[in-house]
């Protein structure tokens, strides 16, 4: 598990997230594992970047690890998260895109599309997030050519 001790997964989403939000963390919690929840806490109508950019801000500076993302189809979120430069937000349908995103890519902030899966289906992609480690080697290389001004 990629779970660093002391440091708690956090999560977020919108209004179309709301429910599998709360599925995600009933989940992990019957594992033992505790989440940071940055909201929303409802099915009203809101914007996600309010959300979005508070995970981003604690997921950079190391106080959650990783981050969990998601709104109806996972595209906003995930491009509001990838805005800041510390955080590689990979948007993943399947089980097979999460566990490539953590090898290849070391993302560290799963976004899902709330309006695309089933529950059980987002759970599993979850795990397989959660239980995926960073391959590195010549994934390193290309990572460390992603913050803008790197190159």
């Amino acid at each position: 598990m990629i779970l660093k001790p002391g440091i708690r997964p956090g999560i977020c989403c919108d209004h179309a997230g709301y429910e599998l939000k709360n599925l995600i963390i009933g989940y992990l919690e019957s594992q033992g594992i505790s989440v940071d929840n940055f909201g929303t806490d409802s099915t009203d109508s809101c914007d996600y970047p309010d959300f979005a950019h508070p995970l981003a801000v604690a997921v950079e500076e190391g106080r959650n690890y990783p981050g969990i993302a998601i709104c109806g189809s996972g595209n906003g979120i995930s491009i509001t998260l990838n805005k800041h430069q510390g955080i590689r937000a990979a948007l993943c349908w399947n089980v097979e895109l999460a566990r490539l995103a953590r090898e290849h890519n070391d993302a560290n902030v799963l976004s899902l599309p709330a309006r695309f899966i089933e529950p059980e289906e987002a759970l599993r992609i979850v795990d397989a997030f959660l239980n995926t480690g960073f391959e590195g080697g010549r994934h390193q290389r290309r990572i460390d050519k992603i913050p803008v001004g790197c190159c």
